[in-house]
């Protein structure tokens, strides 16, 4: 069984959102919704990709466009902690430069970033998808 967990957290005005698992095709879309809802209501979102184990080419549009809805709303988007896997996609299909990739959690929210008033922040919650 495939499965990706999402999970999120809040964290001194920046909300923290954990992956877990495979992101792939099955998932791309239910994890981009998600996403782009709290980036509606977050100034910086950190995604934590330590728990990520693989994730395509629909996965990186997923975050793709989150960050796109992040930085329209005023916001950004910071990847932490990709595994081998990922940051080897994050490179080979260069959006190493595109996104602000830190090594881990705590060195991405000590990255400045875009901001909006911090009374508007995700509220913690877990999303889990699962396939057969």
């Amino acid at each position: 069984m495939a499965i990706v967990e999402l999970s999120t957290r809040e964290c001194d005005g920046r909300v923290i959102v954990s992956l877990r698992g495979e992101l792939d095709v099955t998932f791309a879309a239910g994890i981009a919704a998600s996403l782009a809802e709290i980036a509606a209501r977050a100034c910086q979102i950190i995604v934590d990709l330590e728990g990520l184990e693989f994730i395509d080419s629909s996965g990186l549009a997923a975050l793709a466009r989150a960050r796109s809805h992040a930085r329209h709303a005023g916001g950004d988007l910071l990847l932490a902690a990709p595994q081998q896997q990922v940051l080897r996609l994050l490179t080979l299909t260069r959006l190493m430069d595109v996104f602000s990739v830190h090594a881990c959690v705590d060195d991405a929210a000590g990255s400045p970033g875009r901001t909006r008033p911090a009374d508007r922040t995700a509220p913690p919650g877990r999303v889990c998808l699962a396939v057969t």
